[in-house]
């Protein structure tokens, strides 16, 4: 039994106690029946009204909460929507009170919800608007009047946090393209003159805007002054070129030269000034000293004439080079001829590397030819032989290969340019062909020569006979020891004299009487024979290494000469 309900029966008893204790006493009095049945009435109105206002009371109090329940509820309702939150749902079946408490309960929760996405919209809504003014970038958008849900604000947050990296970005850009600009014009010495550059280049950078526009017209200010810039680097480089050369063809001291190092470096405005002076300057020296400049100029000509391969009628064509009459129009056709021929130059300067590479090449070439047609190189000091040989290899493969390059590259060449690439005043394939024509009669003049000569050395010894021949002394023999000198087979021979000899019938050779030597180491002459038919291996060895001639590539031996002489 609930404690409640044993409180109203105590109340019940109690009751019943308290009239029959008014009963008593009205018995005791002697208050008559109908006072009696009256003062009873009156108790019982009492007591009637008590429970009837309690009744009402707590029949109030239920009504309150059942509309309290109801209004809760239609708030929750709202609040799920703005919040966008699934509906709340009480589990159980809980009792009028608990469920208006729960109720309000979970609607104050939901009001604070409410309250803080809005303050958070209001921040981020500040901070959207402090950001879209900085970039000038339209406001997100968002409906500040209704409750955010949490996606909404989870967005929110990321793109003002991509509004501020791309404030950070671009503010980071500007800094820099805003020093740069500071720095070229104070390298142009220029000043602002209109309102956006002022702002720029004045304006606190946390005051500028940093809109899309504004960085690209920032941009396109920084290549105006960096065109300005580098035309002005331009001048001054152009001019630091006339310095030198007017220096070069003035001849100019060292000393003078170091006075005005200080303005060889830089492109401000002062700088080009000062270099400016120093031009007009040079200039006027140059005018009084004509002829100097003049002879000046023709060594580098001459040096540009050489380097372009230029022949003797191009170099003639020119005929202000060999005028003595030194004016200032003389001195400007000169400049005029040395700017020509240096763009030429530069224009077309990998052809003429690579036809000097090959006039190089071609010139080894031919050293290698004339060492090779010398008898003194079988001399073989230091392995000096076998390096040319391996250089020779080396250059014969490359000849062709460079000739078949240069001839691509002037192929393509004088199809762009419609004309014929000369060196010398030749086409450079005719001018090639001319070298290996060149190369090869003067390898068939040697080879005539050569046997011209020995056809003349060949008859002279059929006439007169051979002359006798000392062996040379060669790397690498064993020197014969005196005490061991190798005896020979001779034959004396009778009836002779040192002067005697036998001439046969015919105009055959004529062979020298022995004569005799003494041996190094002193001992007894050795006799040697011409007519016995016996020779001496020796100097048979010998006369076989000296008489092998090197004939066109190929070796004629020394029997061709004994056959002939036999």
């Amino acid at each position: 039994m609930r404690r409640s309900e044993v409180i109203a029966e105590e109340s019940i008893l109690c009751l019943q106690k308290a009239l029959t204790h008014l009963r008593e006493i009205w018995e005791l009095i002697g208050i008559p029946e109908d006072q009696r049945l009256q003062r009873t009435q009156v108790v019982h109105k009492h007591i009637k009204d008590l429970l009837d206002m309690m009744i009402a009371e707590e029949e109030s109090l239920k009504e309150r909460l059942i509309k309290s329940i109801g209004n809760c509820q239609k708030e929750l309702a709202v609040l799920c929507s703005e919040l966008h939150v699934e509906p709340f749902q009480e589990e159980g079946e809980p009792t009028i009170l608990q469920l208006e408490k729960d109720l309000r309960t979970q609607v104050e929760l939901m009001r604070k919800q409410k309250k803080e996405r809005k303050r958070e919209l209001k921040l981020l809504t500040e901070q959207d608007q402090e950001l879209c003014e900085v970039l000038c970038m339209p406001h997100y958008d968002i409906d500040i009047d209704s409750v955010p849900s949490l996606e909404e604000l989870n967005q929110f947050r990321k793109h003002l946090a991509t509004l501020r990296e791309t404030k950070a970005s671009r503010r980071e850009e500007f800094v820099n393209i805003k020093t740069q600009i500071i720095l070229c014009m104070e390298e142009l010495n220029h000043t602002p003159d209109i309102s956006f550059k002022r702002d720029v280049v004045c304006e606190d950078e946390g005051a500028f805007c940093l809109s899309l526009e504004n960085i690209a017209a920032l941009q396109k200010l920084l290549q105006q002054l960096e065109v300005r810039k580098s035309q002005n680097e331009a001048v001054c480089e152009g001019l630091r070129a006339q310095i030198r050369e007017l220096w070069d063809r003035l001849q100019i001291p060292e000393e003078e030269r170091e006075a005005v190092a200080m303005i060889m470096t830089g492109s401000k405005a002062k700088v080009k000034k000062a270099l400016q002076l120093e031009v007009d300057r040079l200039e006027e020296l140059k005018m009084q000293n004509m002829k100097k400049v003049i002879e000046a100029i023709r060594v580098e000509l001459a040096k540009y004439w050489d380097q372009c391969f230029y022949s003797q009628e191009q170099r003639q064509a020119f005929a202000a080079y060999y005028d003595e009459d030194y004016t200032e129009s003389l001195l400007q056709a000169h400049d005029a001829e040395v700017v020509r021929l240096r763009n030429y130059y530069e224009v077309h300067k990998e052809l003429f590397e690579g036809v000097q590479k090959w006039e190089e090449s071609w010139r080894l070439f031919l050293e290698f030819e004339r060492k090779a047609s010398d008898p003194t190189r079988f001399t073989n000091r230091g392995g000096n032989l076998l390096k040319e040989e391996k250089q020779r290899a080396r250059l014969q493969k490359t000849l062709p290969k460079l000739r078949e390059e240069l001839k691509a590259q002037i192929d393509m060449w004088e199809q762009k340019h419609s004309a014929a690439f000369v060196v010398n005043g030749q086409k450079f394939m005719e001018y090639v062909t001319e070298q290996w024509e060149t190369h090869r009669l003067e390898k068939e003049r040697a080879k005539q020569e050569r046997q011209l000569k020995n056809k003349k050395q060949t008859e002279t010894e059929m006439l007169y006979g051979s002359m006798p021949r000392t062996p040379s002394k060669r790397r690498g023999m064993t020197p014969t020891t005196p005490g061991k000198v190798r005896k020979l087979n001779t034959t004396t021979m009778s009836n002779a004299t040192a002067n005697s000899s036998i001439r046969p019938a015919f105009g055959g050779t004529v062979y020298r009487s022995p004569v005799s030597r003494l041996p190094p180491s002193g001992s007894k002459p050795i006799l040697t024979s011409t007519c016995s038919g016996k020779k001496n291996p020796r100097a048979v060895r010998h006369g076989a290494d000296k008489e092998n001639l090197e004939l066109n590539g190929s070796l004629l031996s020394a029997r061709t000469f004994k056959g002939l002489q036999i």
